[in-house]
């Protein structure tokens, strides 16, 4: 199967969101990457359940549920509800992942689980068979436009052996720093999602992008 790209509204322009995610809609891009930012769990604040449901009336993508907050479980439901086609919840934040991972399940989303840059991937041995997906953080949480960390190759090839070893269609995501000039090692270290934010909406042609990227 070839790899999926993910656009992240986190970087594009607040101003003009009805046209970006226009843009999204019409681009070969197959979901939609929404990160959710409390300020607690990382410093920074992006955007909540009322623009989530307006982005859900738009939308022709899948919506990518990204959350980087404390206590994820209280709002399970209401971001499914809101749209979330998938669901990722990060390790270090759920005290009880397996049943967070139930939970979201319960509500008929994917579940998926993301690890911070410091976080090893072997931590995910006993629970890499629940869960749809894994997000791999190549940046440390919180904003956009950081450096990507080098260690993600390495870090990926060890999850698809994790996965392959439990007989796991689990499937990775990468999100951070990700640009035209690393992708395609990206997808090589067994990378299935490429989340993408300023090298889509910091282009000139964000389409074109979005184009180079799935076919990369």
């Amino acid at each position: 199967m070839s790899h999926l790209v993910a656009p992240s509204l986190l970087s594009a322009n607040f101003l003009q969101l009805g046209k970006e995610i226009e843009m999204v809609n019409r681009s070969e891009a197959d979901w939609l990457h929404l990160d959710i930012m409390d300020g607690l769990f990382v410093p920074n604040i992006s955007f909540g359940f009322s623009i989530l449901n307006r982005i859900k009336k738009t939308t022709e993508k899948p919506m990518d549920v990204h959350l980087m907050i404390v206590n994820p479980d209280r709002y399970i439901e209401q971001f499914r509800e809101s749209g979330a086609f998938i669901i990722t919840v990060h390790y270090e934040a759920c005290t009880h992942l397996h049943r967070t991972i139930q939970a979201i399940k319960q509500t008929g989303a994917k579940a998926g689980i993301s690890l911070n840059p410091h976080t090893p991937v072997m931590l995910l041995q006993e629970i890499i068979g629940e869960v749809d997906l894994v997000l791999l953080m190549s940046v440390n949480p919180g904003f956009g436009g950081q450096e990507f960390i080098e260690q993600t190759y390495r870090k990926s090839r060890e999850l698809k052996t994790l996965i392959l070893d439990h007989g796991s269609d689990t499937q990775i995501e990468v999100d951070g720093g990700v640009t035209l000039g690393n992708a395609r090692s990206l997808v090589d270290a067994g990378v299935d999602i490429l989340v993408a934010g300023n090298a889509v909406f910091g282009s000139p042609d964000p389409t074109a992008t979005i184009h180079q990227l799935k076919h990369c």
